[in-house]
């Protein structure tokens, strides 16, 4: 396996990760009195966070609901699957280079 694989790999362990951590976010929207800076769920705070807070200034709530998380697992995915998908660019680009 050489290196162009193994970044192929990360990449798509990485938007997959965040995409679940985007989930979990989006889940955790529904119960508002759960503190999110105490232990495990300052876990799925701290990577979701530098997303979302820019996001919101450009994406006011819908109703009073925070839709940006759901926009980042649409981008996360499209991101893994346009790059990474059975036609992906990366996934291309590695078969014609082996």
């Amino acid at each position: 396996m050489n290196l162009a694989n193994i970044a192929a790999l990360a990449l798509g362990i990485i938007l997959g990760l965040m995409t679940i951590l985007f989930i979990f976010r989006i889940v955790l929207t529904w119960y508002p009195q759960i503190d999110l800076n105490s232990f495990p769920f300052k876990l799925i705070t701290i990577p979701t966070e530098p997303f979302l807070s820019p996001s919101r200034k450009i994406i006011s709530p819908l109703g009073g609901v925070d839709i940006t998380p759901i926009i980042w697992v649409g981008i996360c995915t499209l991101l893994r699957e346009v790059l990474l998908g059975q036609q992906g660019l990366i996934t291309m680009a590695l078969r014609a280079y082996n």
